[in-house]
Order: structure tokens, then sequence, then C-alpha cells
């Protein structure tokens, strides 16, 4: 009996989509890290801003981050391990299914894969990588083994069957032993793996209907199986469209009282110096300090209110401050135009002291 490696090189010289796979990792990766992503282990906020899985932002209405997920990595072993288990599956499993089939494979499971990873985590986990669909294509090499065994040589076989079926079992005890790893995204590819391999494997014209039948009843137990993981996904803690809007109105806020704290220190400075009279020092502090401290006050106390977004407590401090620094100036102002030095002395060491407190 020819070998099946020689069999599957013959029928395909030269592989297509698993070069591409892995470039595509590669090249995502080092644009990563060119945008502040770290070589070892890229932070939360980068991972979402390029598109990881997260419960919240996902079911928002970003639900493509279930396949751009597939992209990203953590750190360059994280990255490593993936396109190596990739390369090491992938030349296999695409000349047994050929192109087009791998490809569906490696997108379904994937995408079961992170499906599950939301249910499992209750939507509180950042994931990323490409390791839910790497399994999916596991599950595929196991399945065309399985359904093909008796055109393969029984070594061959058992060498095939049981090396996958090690990689994939230990891999799942090595991430209930780590944490950090996301075995929900890595069990749900590898399911849906084995199915669409039972279900795309290419039909060979001797086989009985029989089996044919129960190749399409894989596929629709998977889809039975994506109905169940949808209708059991969490309700997100909060929604990411809401915390994103805190988030910039808090970056605008901190660059906005940062120009109004330099305009109140040159009011201050410049005014002594040149003699500027007390009235028209408060009239330029009530309109370059006070108002646009209140204006600030208002725009925060106009977000959302939801306790449970991240930045509600951020919010919150910042308004108390943002009230503060408005009252201080006010009293200020109040203290110039009735020329109570006791009261301006009272609204600077408020200011100061609202300014400790940030």
């Amino acid at each position: 009996m020819p070998s099946l490696h020689d069999q599957l090189r013959l029928d395909m010289p030269q592989l297509r989509l698993t070069p591409l796979l892995i470039a595509a990792n590669v090249l995502i990766f080092i644009a990563m890290l060119f945008n502040g992503a770290s070589l070892w282990h890229a932070q939360n906020t980068i991972q979402l801003a390029w598109g990881a899985n997260f419960g919240p932002a996902t079911q928002d209405g970003e639900w493509w981050r279930l396949g751009s997920a597939l992209f990203l990595h953590f750190g360059v072993l994280h990255l490593l391990l993936n396109m190596g288990a990739l390369w090491d599956v992938g030349q296999w499993v695409e000349r047994m299914y050929g192109t087009l089939r791998f490809a569906v494979i490696y997108l379904v499971a994937g995408l079961a894969g992170n499906l599950l990873s939301l249910v499992a985590n209750a939507g509180a986990a950042v994931s990323g990588g490409a390791s839910g669909a790497i399994f999916g294509i596991y599950g595929a090499l196991l399945s065309y083994l399985w359904l093909e065994r008796s055109r393969i040589h029984p070594g061959e076989f058992r060498w095939l069957f049981w090396a996958a079926i090690g990689f994939s079992v230990a891999t799942v005890v090595f991430g209930l032993l780590v944490p950090g790893i996301d075995n929900a995204a890595h069990i749900g590819g590898w399911i849906a793996g084995v199915l669409m391999g039972a279900l795309l494997i290419r039909p060979d014209p001797s086989v009985e209907a029989g089996p044919q039948l129960g190749r399409w009843v894989s596929g629709l137990f998977l889809l039975f199986l994506v109905a169940v993981m949808v209708s059991q996904i969490p309700k997100p803690a909060y929604r990411w469209s809401e915390e994103k809007l805190i988030r910039g109105e808090v970056v605008e806020f901190l660059q906005e009282d940062a120009s109004i704290a330099r305009s109140w220190e040159s009011l201050m400075s410049q005014g002594g110096k040149l003699g500027v009279s007390a009235d028209v020092m408060a009239d330029a502090i009530e309109r370059m300090v006070a108002d646009r401290y209140d204006q600030s006050f208002e725009e925060l106390s106009a977000l959302p209110l939801d306790e449970n977004l991240p930045s509600a407590q951020t919010v919150e401090h910042l308004k108390h401050y943002a009230e503060q620094r408005r009252d201080a100036s006010r009293a200020m102002v109040e203290g110039l135009r009735t020329r109570d030095k006791v009261k301006i002395r009272k609204a600077l060491d408020q200011a100061r002291q609202s300014g400790k407190e940030k």
C-alpha cells in the first residue's frame, strides 16, 4: 500500500493556503508591534483595538471580532507556537481536503471556538489567536484518518491518528494548568473541526450511501451545536460602545483640563506683572477657566451612568474634580470683583487641593 504522505504530495505538490495563513498572522503581528504592542505580551487595549474577541464588544454589534481575533496573538511565543502547529498539521489537511474545503474548515472551526469562548468565559475574557482554528484542523485530520482508514497503511494510520490525539489532549491539559489559555476556544474549534471534516471529506464514488448520509448528519449536528451556543451566550455586563464613548470623553477632558490649567496659570502670572485690573482679571478667569470647567462638567454628566462600565468610577472622579475647579475659579472671580483677599486665598487653596486629588 503506497504511503499516504506520498499520495497527498502527488495530488498537491505545492501548498496554497497554509503558507498564506502563516504569512498573514506574522504580518499582522509585526504591524501590531509598530503600533504599540509588546514583543512578549501585548496589552488588552491594543488587542481590543485590533479586533480581539471580547463579550461586551463582540455582542455590541461587532460580531466580526469572532473572525478578526483568529489573526491576533499576544506575544511572539504565542505566535510561534501557533504557526508551528499550523504548518505541522496544515500541510496534511490542506492536501487531504483541498484548498477551498481546508479554508472552510479553518474558518468555521475558528468561529465556533471563539463562540464557545464567549459562552464559557461569560464574555469577560479578551481572547485572540489562531489556536481554535488550528484545533479544528487537527479535528478534521482525525475525521479524515478515521473515515479513510481502510485506504491507509495501518502503521501510518496509528502514527498519525494517535499523534493528533496526543497533541490535542496534551494542549488541553496544558491549558488547564496554565492560566490565561482559552481552552474553550480550543475545544470548540476541535469539535467543529471533527464535524466539518466528516462533512467535507471528498466523496468517493465507491463509498456507500449510508456513510455519506452520516457525514451530512455531522453537518446538521454542528448547526445544532452552534444554535445551542448562541442561545447560551450570557448578556454582556455593559455595552462596549458606551465604554468607548466614555474613554474618548475622558481623553478629551484631560486634554482640555491641561489647556485650562495653563490658561489659569498664565493669567495669574502675567496679570500681576502687567498690572491688569481685578475686574479684567475676573472677566478673563470667568471666560477662560470657570465657563470651560462648567462646560466640561456638563459633558461628563451627560455620559452613560451604567455603574458596570469600567470607566464609570473614573467619570465620577473627574466630575467631582471639574466641579471643584469650576467652583474654585468662580470663587476667585467673585473675590477679585469684590476685592476680597480672603476669598481669593481660599479659592487658590481649593484649586491647589483639587489638583492634588485629581
